[in-house]
């Protein structure tokens, strides 16, 4: 699978061509399926932030409103109760996953128990666009700062681990006064493993586990 990792979505040109880059083709020639399942889980969205992401009237986070070819809705709490061939080649078909943000813990938790964690893997040319949530949920850790539910299992900050290093978002956003390059600081040291902060212009694309930032804004690499 290949991956765009973003703080706020396809915010910019050099973000953008770096997904159609990563698709192979225009975006009005791709499926795209939009994963809204983090927003349920973090008390600053929910229904009417899930209704803008699916509707694509979110412009803040840009993602479903690019002019794919189609677009649908993959609600991951929902496919436990299906049997596979309901889903499975749906998505195998799907060019690219649109994951809204919210709560990475309660996105990691219902990727597993979906069986869409299991999956990826197999999705060799599929494209993974992460928005906040939906890029951390790849990381190996999130840190407890940034867990608002807490999984049954206990599973704490930790998430799929699927690239080495973690994401401290939205750096320096107006909106969120607190998420200062200092807070991101003291977060990446309780991490202790190799993390990026990045601001809403920013993107961290992984193919074949080769890491590039993309940015037209400011990011750092905070190193143990």
């Amino acid at each position: 699978m290949k991956y765009l990792l973003t703080s706020a979505g396809i915010k910019n040109a050099s973000i953008h061509n770096a997904l159609v880059e990563m698709l192979g083709k225009p975006t009005a020639e791709c499926d795209a399926l939009c994963i809204p399942t983090a927003l349920y889980g973090h008390p600053m969205a929910g229904p009417r932030q899930a209704w803008r992401c699916i509707s694509g009237q979110e412009t803040g986070t840009p993602t479903v409103g690019l002019g794919w070819k189609s677009v649908g809705v993959l609600e991951l709490t929902a496919l436990p109760s299906l049997d596979e061939e309901r889903w499975v080649p749906l998505v195998r078909e799907t060019d690219v996953l649109l994951v809204e943000g919210g709560d990475a813990a309660y996105l990691c938790h219902w990727m597993r128990q979906s069986g869409l964690a299991d999956l990826l893997p197999s999705l060799r040319e599929t494209v993974w666009v992460g928005v906040s949530g939906g890029s951390m949920v790849m990381t190996p850790r999130i840190g407890e700062d940034f867990v608002t539910w807490h999984s049954p299992v206990g599973a704490g900050d930790k998430t799929l681990g699927v690239v080495p290093f973690s994401i401290f978002p939205h750096l320096e956003n107006p909106d969120l006064p607190e998420n200062t390059l200092a807070t991101a600081e003291k977060w990446a040291a309780d991490i202790a493993g190799p993390a990026y902060a990045i601001d809403d212009e920013t993107a961290i694309k992984v193919v074949d586990g080769a890491v590039e930032v993309i940015s037209e804004g400011q990011w750092k690499l905070l190193t143990p």
